[in-house]
Parts: C-alpha cells; sequence; structure tokens
C-alpha cells in the first residue's frame, strides 16, 4: 500500500511541475479572470437566491388570493349585487387602517416604492411595514379591488432582493449592488407572478425610466426571474396564464388596423393617466385620514362593479384580479357596446381603487381593457373573423402607453398568453401608442432617461468629497440674522436648519430670494424649510449621490451621516462637480507631466 501512495504522490508531482502545463496554467487563469472581469460570479450565487425566495412569496400570494379568497368572494357578489358597495367599503377601509397605523407613510407603497427607492435611496426599502403591506395588498385585491398581484410580487421581490444586499454582503456586494438587487428581486417577482421570465426581466429593466433600461441588472434579472419562474412552476405549472385560440399569420392590412388601434388606445391611455394622476395628487392631498380615503375609493370601486353586473348578467365584472375575465372576453361573444362600458367602468374602478391608496399595481387593469376595446374594435370596425389579434394588440398597447414599457408588453403578450403569432401586430400597436400618449406614465417616479455616468467618480466615496465645515442654522433665526453669518466666499446654496440638536430640513438661497427684503426681519427660517432631506453613508459612491442630487425630486443637498447616526458632513451638486474638476485637472497635469519626460 506505501509504495503505491508514493508512486501516486510522484506522479501528481510530475504533472504539476510539466513545462506545458506551467506554461499554459497562468494562460488558463488571465483567460478566466477575463470572462468574470464583472464580478459574475456573485451573481451566480445572490441572484438564485433573489428568485428562489421570491418564487415562494409570489407562490404563497397567488395561492391564498387566487385560489382561496378571490373565487368565493366573486360567486358571493354575483349571487348578491347589493353586497359589493358595502363590503368593498369596508374592506378598503380596513385596508386603510392596515396602512394609517402600520406603516410610516400610507402612501409608499407598491411599484411606485420600487422606483423611488431605486432613484433616490440607493436601492433601500424599509422593511419594517413589509409584512403590513402586504397583507394591505392581500385584502386591497382579495375582495374585489380593481388590480392585481404584480403590486405586491413586483414589492415584495424588490424588497426580498434589498434586504438580502445587507445579509451577503461577505459575498463582495458594493454599495451599487444594492439598486441591482432591488432590480433582479422586482424581476424575479414579475416572472413568478405571470408565469412569463422574459417578461419580468424586461419589464423591471423598463420600470424606472420611461425611454432607458436598467442595463446594470440585465445578468442577475435574468438569472431570478428563471429561478423564480421554476420555483412557482414547481407547485402551480408551467402553463400560459391566460391561453389564446388565434391563427398563426396576419395579413399586410391588419398590420394597418393594427396602428389604428394602437393609435385609438394611446389616446384612450393617455387621458387615462392624466386623470389618475389628478385623481391620485386629490387623495394624497385630502386632510381625511386614509382609512377614509380608502372608503371613499371602496365605495367608488363597489358603485362601477354595481352598475355593470345590474346592465349585464353574467361573470363578467370589472371588479378584482379578473385573470378569469381575459377568457370570459375572448371566448365568449359580447356585444361592442358592453366591452366599451366594461373598459369604461374597469378604468374607472382601477383609479377609484388605486388613486385613494389601494395597494398594488394596474398592470392587469390595462392589459384587461386593452384586450376588451381591441375586442371591440375587431368586431366593429374591422369584422375580422379572428378578434384574438385585435384581442392581443389593444392588450399591448394599453400597457406600452399607460406605463412606458413596449418591449415588456409585446413580450408580455407573447408569454403569458401563448399567442406568438401576434408579435409583430402587437409590436407596431404598442409602438404607435407609445409614440402618441407622450410622457403621459402612471408611474409619476419614473425617469425619462439614464443620466449620463460619471465612471470616473464611481470609485470615489463621499467621504472624499463632503464638505465637513458645515454651516448650519436655528430655526429660529430670521433671514436677516441668517444672512448675517453667511461668508460672502461661501460656495453652497443649500443649508442644514437644526431646532437645537433636531435636524428640520435644509434651506436654500433661492427660497430667500423668493421672499421680499422687507420681510427678511419677520420671516423665520421655519418657514422656508424643506423637509425632504436625503442622507447618504460616507462610503455611498459619488455617482449615487449625484443621481439623488440630480433626481426628479430635486434635494439642494445631502447629509452625510454615519452607520451610528452621526452627521459627518454634506454633499452637494457643487462639491462633486468641484471633485470631477479636480480629478480632471490632475489627469491633465500627469499627461502633461509624462509628456514633459518624454
Amino acid at each position: 500500500m506505501e509504495p503505491t501512495q508514493k508512486r501516486l504522490h510522484r506522479r501528481r508531482d510530475w504533472v504539476l511541475r510539466h513545462p506545458l502545463l506551467r506554461k499554459y496554467l497562468p494562460l488558463v487563469h488571465e483567460d478566466l479572470a477575463a470572462v468574470y472581469s464583472r464580478d459574475l460570479q456573485k451573481w451566480l450565487i445572490v441572484a438564485p437566491i433573489i428568485g428562489i425566495i421570491t418564487g415562494l412569496l409570489t407562490t404563497g400570494i397567488a395561492v391564498l388570493i387566487l385560489g382561496k379568497l378571490w373565487p368565493p368572494v366573486l360567486s358571493y357578489y354575483l349571487h348578491h349585487h347589493w353586497a359589493i358597495v358595502p363590503e368593498l367599503t369596508l374592506a378598503f377601509a380596513g385596508t386603510g387602517l392596515i396602512m394609517q397605523y402600520l406603516t410610516p407613510d400610507p402612501d409608499e407603497h407598491s411599484t411606485e416604492e420600487v422606483i423611488r427607492s431605486y432613484h433616490e435611496h440607493q436601492g433601500d426599502i424599509n422593511l419594517r411595514p413589509f409584512v403590513p403591506k402586504i397583507a394591505a395588498a392581500i385584502t386591497s385585491v382579495g375582495f374585489g379591488g380593481s388590480a392585481a398581484l404584480e403590486g405586491p410580487s413586483i414589492y415584495g421581490g424588490a424588497a426580498i432582493g434589498s434586504w438580502l444586499w445587507a445579509k451577503l454582503r461577505g459575498l463582495g456586494l458594493e454599495n451599487r449592488d444594492r439598486r441591482i438587487m432591488l432590480i433582479c428581486g422586482a424581476a424575479a417577482g414579475m416572472s413568478a407572478v405571470f408565469r412569463a421570465p422574459l417578461t419580468g426581466i424586461v419589464f423591471a429593466l423598463e420600470m424606472p425610466y420611461r425611454d432607458d433600461l436598467a442595463h446594470e441588472a440585465l445578468v442577475p434579472s435574468l438569472i431570478a426571474s428563471v429561478v423564480s419562474f421554476v420555483t412557482l412552476s414547481y407547485f402551480l405549472g408551467p402553463s400560459p396564464l391566460f391561453d389564446f385560440v388565434g391563427g398563426s399569420s396576419f395579413t399586410r392590412k391588419e398590420l394597418y388596423w393594427s396602428a389604428l388601434l394602437g393609435l385609438l388606445i394611446g389616446l384612450i391611455a393617455m387621458a387615462f393617466v392624466v386623470t389618475f394622476r389628478r385623481a391620485r395628487s386629490f387623495f394624497v392631498q385630502w386632510s381625511a385620514p386614509h382609512w377614509v380615503k380608502m372608503a371613499v375609493g371602496g365605495l367608488l370601486t363597489g358603485v362601477c362593479g354595481l352598475v355593470f353586473v345590474e346592465i349585464y348578467q353574467g361573470s363578467l365584472v370589472p371588479l378584482g384580479p379578473n385573470y378569469e375575465a381575459v377568457g370570459l372576453i375572448l371566448d365568449n361573444h359580447h356585444g361592442t357596446v358592453q366591452l366599451l362600458i366594461f373598459s369604461a367602468l374597469k378604468l374607472l374602478a382601477t383609479i377609484f381603487t388605486l388613486a385613494s391608496g389601494g395597494v398594488s399595481a394596474m398592470f392587469v387593469p390595462l392589459f384587461l381593457t386593452g384586450g376588451a376595446l381591441g375586442t371591440a374594435f375587431g368586431q366593429s370596425l374591422v369584422h375580422h373573423a379572428s378578434l384574438s389579434l385585435f384581442a392581443a394588440v389593444g392588450m399591448a398597447s394599453f400597457i406600452s402607453a399607460g406605463y412606458k414599457t413596449p418591449l415588456a408588453a409585446v413580450v408580455f403578450v407573447a408569454e403569458a398568453t401563448g399567442g406568438h403569432a401576434f408579435i409583430i401586430p402587437a409590436l407596431i400597436g404598442a409602438a404607435v401608442a407609445y409614440a402618441v400618449s407622450g410622457d403621459a406614465s402612471a408611474s409619476g417616479d419614473q425617469r425619462l432617461h439614464e443620466g449620463v455616468k460619471l465612471q470616473e467618480l464611481r470609485a470615489i466615496p463621499v467621504s472624499e468629497v463632503m464638505h465637513q465645515q458645515m454651516i448650519s442654522a436655528q430655526a429660529s433665526l430670521n433671514l436677516r440674522e441668517f444672512v448675517n453669518t453667511l461668508s460672502p466666499h461661501s460656495r453652497h446654496e443649500a443649508f442644514p436648519v437644526f431646532d437645537g440638536d433636531r435636524l428640520l430640513g435644509a434651506v436654500t438661497l433661492w427660497s430667500l430670494l423668493r421672499v421680499s427684503s422687507d420681510k427678511w426681519k419677520t420671516t423665520l427660517l421655519r418657514d422656508l424649510i424643506d423637509k425632504q432631506i436625503g442622507s447618504v453613508s460616507p462610503d455611498c459612491d459619488v455617482s449615487e449621490a449625484l443621481r439623488m442630487l440630480l433626481s426628479e425630486h430635486r434635494k439642494p443637498m445631502l447629509l452625510v451621516v454615519s452607520a451610528q447616526g452621526q452627521i459627518r458632513g454634506i454633499v452637494t451638486k457643487t462639491d462633486i462637480l468641484q471633485a470631477l474638476k479636480t480629478r480632471r485637472e490632475d489627469a491633465v497635469e500627469s499627461i502633461y507631466a509624462l509628456e514633459t519626460k518624454r
């Protein structure tokens, strides 16, 4: 035995010392380093974890709402029309109570919170109200609110990704990876809830912007979406959520009709989005308690459902997640007037549900309304034998115009319905609807596009550019006293304001200029405070800080706060631009020095 072991050791040593191995092993190492230069290996671990957990959460939500809650509620409504309005009013009031007393901000939830976190909070989602928000989403949708499961699924997946960032830091995750994991989780939630992994990827990448993509999250989102889809499919099966019965081809004339349908739906979607945003602003600014707002929204949503079921007897109703309504519209004949009334009441119910504070999203309501309008268009104007084609075009067009996600709209129609033959007509309709609807978007936090990335600032922490010598003021000072404390050499335009040791917010020089100079002695700083002041950690990338300063909700300054809660300094656009200028000047001097030596 012993001689055998010695021979094995000698053979192993000979192999390791072989000239060819010693020559080519470094080359293999170099190639592998180049292949994984973007740290892809960490996403091979992190993304599947996000996908599995999100898939399990989405499966639970789907089983609870679609399997246990909504079917008996729908059956009860269809047999007892009188119960629709009081039941929805009570359910929405309960949702409002959950959001009002168990969450810090009842108006922040679902996809809006995900987009805002991506742009303004470096992907950090507050997880303390996670369970109440999921519960509020279940009561919003399960008892008949005009919304569906994508809201809690996207929010849940994004929150899981944000939470896992803090738990998996040992895998070499950087600060900017939290935003990637946020989008990664959102993609996984969308993928699972609609059993459409490609849709999940595209929608999550399109979601933060109106004409751009969150490119950096592509690979992690791809992995997480597939894993999440497989996880849900293990329990509920992989079949498409909606099954189309349609043809396999289309004519040139049908492409023209598709463009016209996209034009009409683009105009309708623009009017809907503008109305929704106005209604949302009204409810947010209304001083009534949140549960009262929600009760009013539930009452009005219930009226929409009651009106329709009183006019048209049957199983079709513009309430709830409405997955069953897709099959009813496609497989059963409904008159054009009935489909138009259904579409109008569905959109109104969606406005009342979500504008009043309902916790979910409107992807399925827009999808369903587009299908109803497309079917009505096909049977009344085109007189086409296969109405599924125009239903598919209508679905893609409304999602494209309403959410500003044209690629996700077309991919979703192909994946979730099985109508792959309709991709080209759907793409034409979606493109026309997207263009006609302009910048109108159901999401107020979407950006127009990603700003120019300052690559040279990405590796610089905020602590290197922040201004440590802060000029702060007490809120009790009047404007004249505050101006007298300022140095003429100060290069900042925003200053933190305290009440004793408590930070209240910030005041800008521009806000001072809006006050007449003869009122400076009677106007206090506390009257001009901007309370929406942002904060970053000292090790945050400068590029992330600049992204927050240039966001749609522009902040004049950011506080640099340590992990212990101590204010270390402030950072403004001026500080960052000065740092950029200094680095470029240093680079020019270095190049000049090298040229001089030559």
